[in-house]
């Protein structure tokens, strides 16, 4: 029986909150300015043929190159995501509510704020959860005085949402390539096309890109992903410090 430990997740070790110890995050240089990631994935069937985890395969993976692509002069520290969040159609499992969602994603950064790091970036795989990322990254503002980012997968080209996705084929692509395994083929009686708005999931038709191309293709949008995230996460640690450490005088 193998004695190895399994990773808690796909990281990039240099940047992994986890693999630091007390002392060295308590001594840690200039926190104020140093960028923390909260990554956020769900768990659902969005008609790619691949498994539930999909969005956190592909989410860990961009920001674990985006990780290896930081300047020198930057800081970064990445937590371990957060798997159970809100998922309101019926392809999604094991989902909570939003505001559970949203009580969550509050509690680790008001954690991260004790520990002396104000830059948090709420860096998001899910479509059903943009909202709610959005209200909690601005009660932590107001609230806390932390100084809040968004990023979605979606508007760095990575799209699961079923309909507003531009090329749900490129996504299936990617997957395929991460995880070396071949999607399924989608369920005979394929339902109409859904209108936006609607949480039908309409399984992908016709061939899916065979494996060995599609390593090549996935490996190119990897790596153009991650650049996209690595020049926003540069930008969000170039940002100029909150006022008064985060304070709002509502006077």
């Amino acid at each position: 029986m193998s004695s190895a430990i399994p990773p808690l997740c796909e990281a990039d070790d240099a940047t992994f909150w986890p693999w630091f110890s007390s002392p060295a995050l308590a001594a840690w240089p200039d926190r104020p300015r140093t960028v923390v990631v909260l990554p956020l994935a769900g768990l659902a069937d969005w008609g790619l043929g691949h498994p539930l985890d999909a969005e956190e395969t592909v989410l860990l993976q961009v920001l674990a190159g985006a990780s290896r692509r930081r300047p020198p002069d930057r800081r970064l520290l990445v937590l371990p995501p957060l798997r159970f969040v809100a998922g309101p159609a019926p392809g999604c499992a094991f989902a909570i509510e939003p505001p559970a969602a949203q009580a969550q994603i509050a509690e680790v950064a008001a954690s991260v704020g004790a520990a002396g790091f104000r830059r948090i970036v709420l860096f998001n795989a899910s479509p059903w959860n943009e909202e709610v990322c959005a209200a909690a990254a601005r009660d932590l503002r107001v609230g806390r005085g932390l100084h809040m980012f968004c990023i979605n997968l979606g508007s760095i080209g990575i799209d699961f949402h079923p309909v507003r996705s531009r090329d749900r084929r490129r996504v299936q692509t990617l997957v395929t390539a991460l995880t070396g395994r071949s999607p399924e083929a989608p369920p005979p009686g394929e339902p109409p096309p859904p209108r936006w708005g609607e949480e039908t999931v309409t399984p992908l038709a016709g061939p899916a890109v065979a494996l060995e191309p599609a390593r090549l293709e996935g490996a190119a949008t990897l790596a153009a992903t991650a650049d996209r995230l690595a020049a926003l996460l540069g930008e969000v640690g170039a940002r100029d410090a909150l006022r008064s450490d985060g304070r709002i005088d509502w006077s």
